[in-house]
C-alpha cells in the first residue's frame, strides 16, 4: 500500500525555466508522483533508464539531461534526486525533468526494496543505501556530460523529501564529494522521531512499517537479495531480471563489501515484507512492549544523519513542515545548528504543510531548490537563494476562491527555537489525574493524513483536539494584554509525581478564546515526555512543540498535560499522576522575523484607478449633482415621512414598482410593512436607505430629504436582503471590522448596548462559521444596531428561523423600540407581525392599501364571533348562512360558536334573526385576525 499526499508544481525560473505540476508525497516520505505539462518552446529532456548492479541488489535508475550544458565544455553540475518512503524513481520524474531543463544532469533511482529495485529496506543503512549513493556518484563521474572537480569527483548536489531528504544528509556525511544539499521534510535522528523522549510514536510507526511490509505483495524469489551471487561492476547495465552479483566495481573502491542479511522466508517474510529482519524484529519488539529499548534506539540512531553530524560541511537548504507530527520542526533546528556549526552556509524554510497534509508549497520550494544549486553547484553568485530563514504564515482567505493565502515572514539568519522568550504566568493548583487502564480512551491531537488541513485552519480558530476529563491537568494564563506571535518551542518547568514511579505525559499549549471555552491546538502538535523515578516527585523542564502561531490580544494560553494520546503508547497499567507548576511558561517570539506585505492583485489598484478615470470624466462633462432640499424643522422629530413616492420599472413608462406611496412613522413605533410578493416593499426600503433613487416623491428622515450619501443616513440602521460576514472571524470581530469601515469613532459604535439588545451572549467570541442561522440573523441585527440608530429597518429578519428563534427575534425588536427608537420591519409572517408591531402599512401592487394601528386594522372587521351554549347542527348552520345579508357562517374549531361574515346585515339584525331561529346565543362580538384583515384588504384591492 502506498499512501501519497498531493504536491504542486515547480515555479518558473530565469533562462526560460518552466512550470511543472507536482502531485503526491508518500505519507512517510512526502514524495509521490509529479505530472508535467511542457510547452513546445521548452527544451526537450533526454531520459536514459538503466538497472545498475550493486552488492546485494539491482538498482533501477533514470538519468535526465537537456541542452548543451553550461559552457564548461558542455559539462554541467549533477543532482541526485531521492524519493520518499513508499515511492520510487517515477515519483520524482517531473521534478527531475524540471531540474534537467534548469541545466543540471539529474539521476533518480528507486531505493532498495522500492519500485523495480531489489534488495531489502534498510532505512538508509550506511552499509547499503548510503553506499548505493556513493556508487551512483561514481557512475556520474564517468558521464561525459557531468562537470568534474577532479577525476572521479563530479560537481554534485543531493535533494529529496523525507526518506529522500535523509539520504541527502547521509550522503553528504559519508561522501566528501557531495557539494550541496537541499533536504525536505525529513529527520535528523530517526530514533528521536519514532521514540521522542522515550515514548513510542505508535501510530506513525505502524503506518511506516505496515507500508513497507505491504510491499512484499508481488515479490518473487528472483527479486529478493542473493548476496552470494557474483556481481558485475557498478555502473554497468543489466536486464531487470538478471541475478544480482556482489563484489568488485565501485563498491570495492568506496567501502568494504559486507554481506547483506538474508531475506526472511515463510511467515516472517510475510510479516517483514522487504524490511531487513533486524528492523522488522525491532519494530515488533517495541510495538509489543509499547516502550522503546536501548537496542532499538541504537539501531535507528546509527542510520540517522545525526550519527555523522560533524561530517556534513556543505551548503544546506533545510525545508521543514509546520504541519508535521512525524518529523517536527525540532529536527530542522538540530540540522541547522549542526551544519552551520561546521561552518557551512545554511538556510531554513518552514513551509505550511508537512507529513500531516496541508500546503506543501511545491511551486515555491522547487524554484528555491533549483536556485540553491545554481548558487552552490554552478557558482552563480547572482542566483537568489532567499533569506536565511523563512516561515509561511496564513494571511487570510482569498476572496476569489475561498482558499487560505500564505505570506512569508523572513529573517537574515535562522533564529532557532528559543529566540525572544516572553514569560507568561500560569495559574492553577497542583492537580492529580489518572492514566486509565489500557490507556483507553486516548486523547486526540494529530491524526496522520487529517491533521494537516486542521493545522492550517488553526490560525483561523479551528482545530480538532480532545482531552478526556480526569486524564489531564490544566493551567491557564490571564488574558493577554497584547497579541503575541509564538515562533519556536515554548518551555515550562513542572514537578511530576507518579504512584507507579514512572509517568508518560503529553504536553500541549492551547490558544483559548475570550470566552474561556473555545480552544485551538496550534498545528495539532503535542510533546510526549517519559518521566522516570518520580515516586517522590521529580522536577522536569518540558519543551513543547515548535510552532508559528499568532495569539490575539484577549486570548489565553492554556497548558495541558495529558496522560494519553492516540498517536503514542502510554503505559497499560493504571496510574495516578500529580503535576504542579514550578515556573512560568516561556514562549519564543523571534523578534527578528518580519512578515512580508501581501502582494496585491491587479484589481486592488486597477479598480480605484478606473474609478478615478470615471470621476474625472464626470467632472469634465460637467454632470451636476442634484442638490438636496433644505431640512424641514417641523419634521425634526418625525423618524420617517414618505410623500408621493413613485418608482417605475426599468424601461417602462406605465409599470410601477411603487406608485404615489405616502405614510408617516412616529417615534417608538414598531411598524410592519406588509404586502404580497411584488407589492414594492423592498423597493421602498431601498429608496429609504438611498440605495436607489425614486422617480418622484420625497422621503424625509427626521426632516432631512434622503439622497444617496445623505448625512442623516447615519441615523438609520438597516438589514435588507441578508448580511455577509467573514466566517473565520468571531461575531465581535466582524462587528468591529464593519464599524471601522464606516470611518466613525469607535466610541460612537455603542457595540455593547447593541449586543445586549441582540442577546448573543458567549457566542460573540466564536467564529461565525459555527453560528446557527438564528445566531447569524441576530448578529446581522446587531450590526444594523451599531451606533444605536434612531431608525432601524429590517427586511424579512425571521427568514430561515425556527419558532424559538422567531420568538427571540420578536423580543429583540420590541426591546430596541422600547428606548424611544423606531423599527420598520417587512415580513411575511403575519402572526409575528401581529404580536410584535404596533402599527401597519399594507401595500399591494406598489400602492398603499391601508395604514394605522394593528388593533384598528384587525378590529374593524365584518366578521362576528357568535358563541352558543351548545354545538349547532349542520342544517341549522346552513339556515344561518342563507339569511339575508349574511355572506357565510362557519362553525368554530371547538364547535362552541360560529364565525359569521356579514354582507349587508347589521350585527343587531343578525342577533334578532338568530333568536328567531332558537339559536342558544351566549355572546357576540367582532372577530378578525391580522391574516383575515390582510387577505380582505389585498383581495379588495386586487378586485
Amino acid at each position: 500500500m502506498k499512501i501519497r499526499l498531493p504536491r504542486p508544481a515547480a515555479v518558473p525560473r530565469r533562462r526560460g525555466r518552466w512550470l511543472a505540476a507536482v502531485a503526491a508525497f508518500a505519507v512517510l516520505a512526502g514524495a509521490g508522483t509529479w505530472t508535467v505539462a511542457a510547452s513546445e518552446e521548452q527544451p526537450s529532456v533526454h531520459r536514459e533508464d538503466q538497472v545498475l548492479s550493486m552488492p546485494g541488489a539491482r538498482i533501477d535508475t533514470s538519468y535526465f539531461t537537456s541542452g548543451d550544458g553550461d559552457g564548461n565544455g558542455g559539462r554541467r553540475a549533477a543532482v541526485l534526486l531521492g524519493h520518499g518512503f513508499g515511492g520510487s524513481k517515477e515519483s520524482v520524474r517531473a521534478q527531475a525533468e524540471a531540474l534537467a531543463r534548469d541545466g543540471f544532469a539529474v539521476l533518480t533511482w528507486s531505493a532498495r526494496g522500492f519500485g523495480a529495485s531489489t534488495g531489502q529496506i534498510g532505512l538508509n543503512d550506511p552499509d547499503h543505501e548510503v553506499k548505493d549513493v556513493s556508487r551512483l556518484i561514481d557512475w556520474l563521474a564517468e558521464r561525459p556530460e557531468v562537470r568534474l572537480d577532479k577525476k572521479g569527483d563530479p560537481r554534485v548536489g543531493l535533494t529529496g523529501a523525507s526518506y529522500g531528504g535523509a539520504i541527502s544528509l547521509l550522503g553528504a556525511g559519508y561522501d566528501q564529494r557531495v557539494d550541496a544539499i537541499a533536504p525536505e521534510i525529513t529527520y535528523w535522528n530517526l530514533a528521536d522521531a519514532l521514540f521522542p523522549d522515550g515514548v513510542f510514536k505508535k501510530l506513525w510507526a505502524g503506518i511506516f512499517f505496515t507500508t513497507g511490509s505491504a510491499s512484499s505483495a508481488g515479490l518473487t524469489p528472483d527479486s529478493r537479495e542473493a548476496p552470494d551471487t557474483p556481481e558485475a561492476p557498478a555502473g554497468t547495465q543489466a536486464p531487470a531480471d538478471a541475478p544480482a552479483r556482489t563484489g568488485g566495481g565501485a563498491e570495492a573502491a568506496t567501502a568494504s563489501t559486507r554481506p547483506a542479511a538474508s531475506a526472511p522466508t515463510g511467515p516472517a517474510a510475510a510479516a517483514c515484507g522487504r524490511f531487513q529482519p533486524t528492523l522488522c524484529a525491532m519494530y515488533e519488539r517495541v510495538a509489543t512492549s509499547g516502550k522503546p529499548d536501548a537496542e532499538a534506539r541504537t539501531l535507528l540512531e546509527a542510520r540517522s544523519p545525526s550519527a555523522v553530524a560533524d561530517r556534513i560541511k556543505v551548503p544546506a537548504l533545510i525545508v521543514q513542515g509546520q504541519s508535521d507530527s512525524l518529523f517536527p520542526l525540532s529536527h530542522a533546528d538540530a540540522m541547522a545548528k549542526a551544519i552551520s556549526g561546521n561552518g557551512a552556509p545554511v538556510a531554513v524554510d518552514w513551509i505550511a504543510g508537512g507529513h500531516d497534509g496541508g500546503d506543501l508549497e511545491g511551486d515555491r520550494i522547487r524554484g528555491r531548490v533549483s536556485s540553491w544549486f545554481d548558487r552552490y553547484l554552478n557558482g552563480d553568485e547572482a542566483a537568489g537563494t532567499g533569506p536565511g530563514f523563512r516561515v509561511s504564515r496564513t494571511g487570510g482567505v482569498d476572496s476569489t476562491d475561498g482558499q487560505a493565502t500564505l505570506r512569508g515572514a523572513t529573517a537574515a539568519a535562522y533564529p532557532g527555537l528559543r529566540a525572544g522568550g516572553r514569560e507568561v504566568e500560569l495559574t492553577g493548583r497542583p492537580q492529580s489525574f489518572r492514566n486509565p487502564a489500557g490507556a483507553t480512551p486516548p486523547g486526540i491531537s494529530a491524526v496522520p493524513g487529517v491533521g494537516g488541513g486542521l493545522s492550517q485552519l488553526s490560525s483561523f480558530g479551528v482545530g480538532l483536539s480532545l482531552d478526556f476529563p480526569g486524564q489531564y491537568a490544566r493551567f491557564d494564563s490571564a488574558p493577554l494584554g497584547r497579541g503575541t506571535r509564538i515562533t519556536g518551542s515554548p518551555t515550562v518547568r513542572v514537578e511530576v509525581a507518579s504512584d507507579s514511579g514512572d509517568a508518560v505525559l503529553f504536553g500541549k499549549v492551547y490558544d483559548v478564546g475570550p470566552d474561556g471555552r473555545q480552544q485551538v491546538l496550534p498545528a495539532q502538535l503535542v510533546a510526549p515526555v517519559r518521566v522516570e523515578g518520580a515516586t517522590a516527585g521529580k522536577a522536569v523542564e518540558l519543551t513543547l512543540p515548535a510552532v508559528d502561531h499568532e495569539v490575539e490580544a484577549g486570548h489565553r494560553l492554556r497548558l495541558v498535560l495529558a496522560a494519553t494520546d492516540l498517536g503514542y503508547s502510554s503505559p497499560a497499567a493504571p496510574a495516578t499522576y500529580r503535576v504542579s507548576l514550578t515556573g512560568p511558561l516561556t514562549v519564543p517570539t523571534a523578534p527578528g522575523v518580519t512578515t512580508q506585505a501581501t502582494g496585491m492583485p491587479w484589481w486592488v489598484w486597477g479598480l480605484p484607478a478606473a474609478g478615478a478615470v470615471v470621476a474625472a470624466a464626470l467632472l469634465l462633462t460637467a454632470r451636476r449633482r442634484t442638490s438636496a432640499p433644505a431640512p424641514d424643522p417641523g419634521l425634526a422629530d418625525v423618524p420617517l415621512q414618505i410623500t408621493g413616492l413613485t418608482k417605475r420599472y426599468a424601461k417602462s413608462a406605465d409599470r410601477y414598482a411603487v406608485r404615489d406611496l405616502s405614510f408617516r412613522v412616529e417615534k417608538g413605533q414598531v411598524l410592519g410593512l406588509l404586502g404580497p410578493n411584488g407589492a414594492g416593499k423592498t423597493t421602498t426600503l431601498r429608496m429609504l436607505m438611498g440605495l436607489i433613487t425614486p422617480d418622484d416623491g420625497e422621503i424625509r428622515v427626521f426632516g432631512h430629504a434622503i439622497k444617496p450619501g445623505a448625512p442623516v443616513l447615519s441615523r438609520v440602521g438597516a438589514f435588507v436582503e441578508g448580511a455577509g460576514f467573514l466566517p473565520h472571524l468571531s461575531g465581535r470581530e466582524n462587528l468591529e471590522l464593519y464599524w471601522r469601515a464606516t470611518g466613525r469613532p469607535a466610541e460612537d459604535s455603542h457595540i455593547e448596548e447593541a449586543l445586549e439588545i441582540a442577546g448573543l451572549g458567549d457566542a460573540l467570541a466564536r467564529a461565525v462559521r459555527t453560528y446557527s442561522q438564528g445566531m447569524r440573523q441576530r448578529l446581522a441585527i446587531a450590526q444594523a444596531m451599531l451606533g444605536l440608530p434612531d431608525l432601524l429597518i429590517l427586511d424579512e429578519p425571521t427568514n430561515g428561523l425556527d419558532p424559538p428563534q422567531i420568538r427571540e427575534m420578536r423580543d429583540v425588536m420590541i426591546r430596541y423600540a422600547a428606548g424611544g427608537r423606531t423599527v420598520i420591519v417587512s415580513s411575511h409572517l403575519l402572526a409575528e407581525v401581529e404580536q410584535s408591531c404596533t402599527d401597519l402599512v399594507v401595500m399591494d401592487r406598489g400602492r398603499l392599501v391601508q395604514a394605522g394601528p394593528v388593533a384598528e386594522i384587525t378590529g374593524a372587521g365584518d366578521t362576528l364571533l357568535v358563541t352558543t351554549a351548545e354545538e349547532l347542527s349542520a342544517p341549522l348552520v346552513e339556515k344561518i348562512a342563507a339569511l339575508p345579508g349574511v355572506g357565510s357562517a362557519v362553525p368554530t374549531d371547538d364547535g362552541a360558536g360560529l364565525l359569521v361574515r356579514l354582507d349587508g346585515a347589521s350585527a343587531a339584525g343578525l342577533i334578532a334573526e338568530l333568536v328567531r331561529l332558537d339559536v342558544p346565543v351566549t355572546g357576540a362580538g367582532p372577530h378578525r385576525r391580522l391574516e383575515d384583515a390582510f387577505l380582505t384588504l389585498i383581495g379588495g384591492a386586487s378586485a
